[in-house]
């Protein structure tokens, strides 16, 4: 049993970042056409669309900011013109700032991760939706984070706009499941990535004693877990918030 993506046309939305780029890899590898969104880094998303297209694989490059619905569909007549319409979205792109109390971070960072998580999430479904529910088949996931369950200091903005993005997958799996239309989240802990390796920093002894597996994960878990909820494998699975975090955390039932 194999993860086959043949056919099937994929949208990484911040393809060019750590997690990303193994993302797109990893669906490239399963088979599938990818459209590698970046907003600034372009040699980055020239770099892997070179990368994918040597291997023999196919892929195209699309600028957008996320957070804004016009450049999102733009994003999508670009993409409809050159692979045709996504059968997989995954929403991984994310605003970055820098981590502090409540009481000192500034509101702009809360706007900030409430567009680039939920409004992000929002633009995206109704972009790409429709063509999906028209095939009666389709992979809408999004990545969330295990911080959502912990709520440890400084983490409040990136927290809250992480729990709204749950929010609305979770609402949105009910309303196009009937549509044979999955909507799920990978939630990854502490993750080991290709600027982590080339730094050294690897371990962590403080969080490992509390991971049950008792090591951090791998960018390539993520990008496993990924490819899985956008098979064939996973056509039953809907709604779901599953942790890729060694057992970190556990959501309750």
């Amino acid at each position: 049993m194999q993860i086959d993506l043949t056919g099937k046309v994929a949208l990484i939305t911040g393809a060019t970042g750590q997690l990303g780029r193994v993302m797109t890899r990893t669906l490239t590898d399963c088979g599938a056409k990818v459209a590698i969104h970046y907003n600034n880094n372009e040699v980055k998303a020239k770099e892997l669309q070179q990368e994918i297209n040597s291997a023999g694989g196919s892929a195209i490059i699309v600028q957008g900011d996320v957070t804004k619905e016009s450049s999102i569909l733009e994003m999508k007549e670009r993409i409809g013109a050159e692979l045709g319409a996504p059968d997989i979205v995954v929403a991984n792109a994310v605003i970055q700032y820098n981590w502090t109390s409540v009481l000192e971070q500034p509101p702009e960072d809360y706007i900030s991760q409430f567009e680039s998580c939920v409004m992000q999430s929002v633009f995206l479904a109704k972009a790409f939706i429709p063509a999906m529910t028209a095939k009666r088949a389709g992979r809408f996931i999004g990545i969330n984070t295990e911080c959502v369950m912990q709520n440890f200091p400084g983490q409040s903005a990136y927290t809250a706009g992480k729990r709204g993005m749950d929010g609305v997958y979770r609402v949105l799996a009910k309303e196009v499941g009937e549509h044979q239309i999955t909507v799920n989240q990978v939630a990854p802990g502490w993750t080991i990535s290709e600027k982590d390796r080339s730094a050294g920093d690897l371990h962590d002894a403080a969080y490992v004693a509390q991971v049950p597996l008792k090591r951090r994960g791998e960018d390539q878990d993520i990008a496993n877990a990924v490819a899985f909820l956008a098979s064939d494998l996973a056509g039953f699975i809907t709604g779901a918030y599953i942790p890729v975090s060694g057992g970190n955390v556990m959501p309750s039932i």
